[in-house]
């Protein structure tokens, strides 16, 4: 069988503080070669004269607007590292400062990070970048998407800018800040490796499913939950797994690294913080896959009554092939493309109809259900 998306351990380490300064950054586009990007491969066309085809959008290649110094050193205050420990142990990691008023903030971590202490009890500790520390409390977490939100009563503080992680292209340079290791706010840079890798992690139903932005830039344990950042300054991923090699434990970067789109996190962020009950939502095709298909797709074992699959038309048996126009190779990758959009967003699912049926795109409407928090 044939298979494109991968399964991951997620690992943290300890951070340590490093104390560091603040600049004001400044980026300066002179003008370079102008190009096209086609919205949906994401393919890069050269433009002579800087116009674009219908389904295109302009971007200008430039050869110095990723600063890298005064970049850092304006976003490292608003990286955090983080400790969660528990009597038994505990998990560390990074996080981000998303949005803070006078007396509180909010931090961005992921899930796996601080899941021992959501799990049982314990304490999570925020430390800065200049060593200054505060205490946080979950807020919520979506285990689904890995991600969670804490608050510290700590104000005034810098928050990160939100990207659009749906404008990305393969090739631009970006920028990962966390505390690998324990060392707090290393900075590593690389570019945009691929888009949409389906990318699942976590134990069997426990699994987080992310359409993930991979990047070589060197991610190690201790990064997860911190800040992937593009050369605007803003975050457009966060940071939560890396592949390794090694069949025991954990290794370190070997240039494969993967972060949540900040477009498809933010949702789940907001959701948290705006909800009466601090929870999430994640949407719903109203499907159940047969998990002994061993072809390439995903196929449909049954349908939820009243959900977007069965209003839509598509038959039991049938075989999705593509999600939003993107392929779809097996059960985790039909998941994760799904769980790419919002709720009661309407997308098309392309798929080999039973029976030798031919192939059909349907337009299906998506449901809403909670997520497991």
């Amino acid at each position: 069988m044939r298979k494109s998306t991968i399964n991951l351990a997620l690992a943290f380490v300890l951070g340590a503080s490093v104390a560091g300064g603040i600049a004001v950054a400044e980026i300066n586009n002179i003008g370079g070669v102008k190009a096209c990007v086609d919205n949906k491969t994401k393919v890069l066309f050269l433009s002579a004269d800087g116009k674009c085809a219908k389904g295109r959008s302009p971007l200008e290649l430039t050869t110095n607007a990723f600063d890298v110094k005064n970049l850092a050193a304006t976003i490292t205050p608003s990286v955090v590292s983080i400790a969660a420990e528990t009597s038994t142990g505990g998990g560390t990691g990074s996080g981000w400062v998303y949005n803070s008023s006078a007396s509180s903030s909010y931090i961005i971590t992921n899930n796996h990070v601080i899941d021992a202490v959501a799990s049982t009890s314990g304490t999570i500790t925020v430390e800065f970048s200049n060593g200054d520390q505060a205490d946080a409390k979950i807020i919520g977490r979506d285990k689904a998407y890995d991600i969670a939100v804490l608050q510290i009563n700590k104000g005034n503080l810098a928050a990160l800018n939100v990207g659009d992680s749906t404008k990305l292209v393969v090739g631009e340079p970006v920028m990962a800040i966390g505390s690998p290791l324990g060392l707090a706010s290393t900075v590593t840079t690389g570019i945009i490796s691929a888009l949409n890798r389906p990318v699942s992690a976590g134990t069997v139903g426990q699994e987080s499913f992310v359409n993930a932005i991979q990047t070589d830039a060197a991610i190690n344990p201790g990064n997860s939950g911190g800040a992937l950042i593009n050369a605007q300054g803003q975050i457009i991923g966060v940071n939560s797994a890396i592949a390794t090699l090694s069949s025991g434990g954990t290794s370190g970067s070997i240039g494969l690294g993967f972060a949540i789109p900040i477009t498809e996190a933010k949702r789940v962020i907001d959701e948290i913080i705006t909800s009466p009950t601090n929870t999430s939502t994640r949407p719903l095709l109203g499907v159940y896959f047969d998990s002994t298909y061993e072809g390439i797709g995903a196929r449909i074992l049954r349908l939820t009554p009243g959900e977007g699959a069965e209003v839509a038309g598509i038959p039991v048996g049938a075989v999705i092939k593509s999600i939003g126009g993107q392929r779809v190779t097996d059960q985790v990758s039909a998941v994760v493309r799904i769980r790419s959009y919002a709720p009661g967003a309407t997308i098309s699912v392309t798929v080999d109809l039973p029976n030798g049926g031919g192939t059909k795109t349907f337009t299906v409407k998506l449901g809403k259900a909670p997520s497991n928090g």
